[in-house]
């Protein structure tokens, strides 16, 4: 095979979130009568992690005199409801069917929060998926290449021999960083256009085309 084992990102590659995140930035932000922010907008905010998240929707960012209290009203309301509406992509649950059937190693880097990963993956994914990192205090953050690397080691591989998948240029350059192949997905939190001007090795529009590249 091409490659013995594979990484996904989680927001916008396995799992759609993006409802459960708008409500619960916006949910946030009315308990401190700020402007509202639309879906559109906080699917181009997302994938560098949930205190960027905030610092995006509100003016001024960490310098607004709000940040702290709306940043820690987002973690606590996110922490009850980031399973609200949310759910795999279509295709997804075939597509880890098999290459499970075919033996590929699989894990989750994500540069959400520690504790919402695992009760994702647990969730969702744990029939198929070996393990899952989020943000933690010992791993710095993608495109940083650190989470790549555990799982790599965890998996007992070299780098070449795993692909990274996700679905935005934080993860195209978490691979470089990583010095792995990238597929790049365009059914998550950015445009094709977008994707393609961040120079992954592959693009795929739906998950089966993933196993073609894995096998």
């Amino acid at each position: 095979m091409a490659y013995q084992a594979v990484i996904f990102d989680l927001d916008g590659t396995l799992l759609n979130t993006l409802e459960d995140l708008t409500n619960s930035v916006n949910y946030a932000l009315s308990q401190y009568n700020l402007p509202l922010q639309k879906a559109s907008d906080i699917r181009r905010f997302l994938g560098n992690g949930i205190k960027k998240l905030v610092e995006l929707s509100l003016e001024n960012g960490e310098n607004h005199p709000k940040f702290n209290d709306v940043f820690n009203t987002f973690k606590d309301y996110y922490s009850e409801h980031n399973n609200d509406a949310t759910g795999p992509y279509e295709g997804i649950k075939a597509l880890l069917t098999q290459l499970k059937e075919a033996g590929i190693p699989m894990a989750i880097v994500s540069n959400k929060i520690d504790s919402a990963v695992q009760e994702l993956h647990q969730d969702y994914f744990s029939e198929w998926i070996d393990f899952a990192v989020g943000e933690r205090s010992d791993l710095k953050r993608k495109p940083d290449r650190s989470m790549v690397d555990y799982c790599v080691s965890e998996m007992g591989l070299s780098r070449n021999e795993v692909v990274y998948i996700g679905d935005s240029e934080v993860d195209i350059a978490t691979a470089k960083n990583a010095e792995m192949d990238c597929i790049a997905v365009t059914w998550g939190f950015r445009d094709k256009d977008f994707i393609v001007a961040h120079h992954p090795q592959y693009i795929v529009n739906e998950p089966l085309e993933i196993l073609d590249i894995v096998k």
